[in-house]
């Protein structure tokens, strides 16, 4: 069973940084996928970024240029570094491991942008 928990969501005025981080329970990153996910009040959760076991990234076109996710193998932790922040990336972010079936979630972490 893989734990992920994320942390580093807040109140960020537009423009502004945030880092948020999932940490795993275990070293997983060479077998399993990760990826952020968010979803705002009302919607469907959606693709964020994503970061293939051999290290390949894929963004969604709304934050290309703007976020970028990495991972440190040591920590078993993943990053999602978010830059030029808007109102509209307000959401609750979530940490998601997949291999095949096989979906782990974090518990999520609240991004409010707002000046």
């Amino acid at each position: 069973q893989v734990q992920l928990v994320e942390s580093g969501g807040g109140l960020v005025q537009p423009g502004g940084s945030l880092r948020l981080s999932c940490a795993a329970s275990g070293s997983i990153f060479s077998i399993y996928a990760i990826a952020w996910y968010r979803q705002a009040p009302g919607k469907q959760r959606e693709l964020v970024a994503a970061l293939s076991s051999i290290g390949s990234t894929a963004y969604a076109d709304s934050v290309k240029g703007r976020f970028t996710i990495s991972r440190d193998n040591a920590l078993n932790t993943v990053y999602l570094q978010m830059n030029s922040l808007k109102p509209e990336d307000t959401a609750v972010y979530y940490c998601n491991a997949h291999k095949g079936r096989v979906d782990y979630w974090g518990q999520g972490t609240q991004v409010t942008v707002s000046s």
